[in-house]
């Protein structure tokens, strides 16, 4: 096991026993996670109001972290291939996200703070990596590769 499978496990753990006890549509919070392949991890926590999120991974090994904290704000990721790796951090209002994996060892690390923010990735292919970060209102970003 490396350093990197060493600490997702870790997050992963704590996460899953911090949220444990949470009733799971807590302030009209919603989470659907379907997960099909094998050593797929997901970890997250959602604080806030209104708030979804949906994820799927089809692959093997893939790892999904999100948080969203905040109101109105939409996370929808996917993956299927294997290795892939999505974190992802939404804080403020009214926040939309995307980000889509389908190859394999492609990696995605989205932050949006602020308010209406809108971001759309999407990766083909093996060993894409994208790193995006928005704050403040209104920013659009959508990204691309293949």
């Amino acid at each position: 096991m490396n350093v990197t499978t060493l600490i997702k496990s870790a997050t992963l753990t704590l996460m899953l026993t911090l949220t444990a006890g949470a009733p799971a549509f807590a302030g009209g919070n919603k989470v659907k996670i379907e997960q099909w392949g094998h050593d797929n991890g997901i970890g997250g926590g959602q604080a806030g109001y209104h708030n979804r999120l949906s994820i799927t991974q089809d692959g093997w090994r893939n790892t999904t972290i999100a948080t969203q904290d905040g109101a109105r704000n939409r996370t929808v990721i996917g993956q299927t291939g294997r290795d892939n790796t999505i974190e992802t951090s939404q804080q403020g209002h009214c926040n939309v996200m995307g980000v889509a994996q389908f190859g394999r060892g492609n990696t995605a690390t989205a932050e949006q703070t602020g308010r209406c923010n809108a971001l759309g990735v999407i990766q083909t292919g093996n060993g894409g990596s994208v790193d995006t970060v928005q704050h403040g209102r209104g920013n659009i970003a959508v990204i691309v590769q293949d």
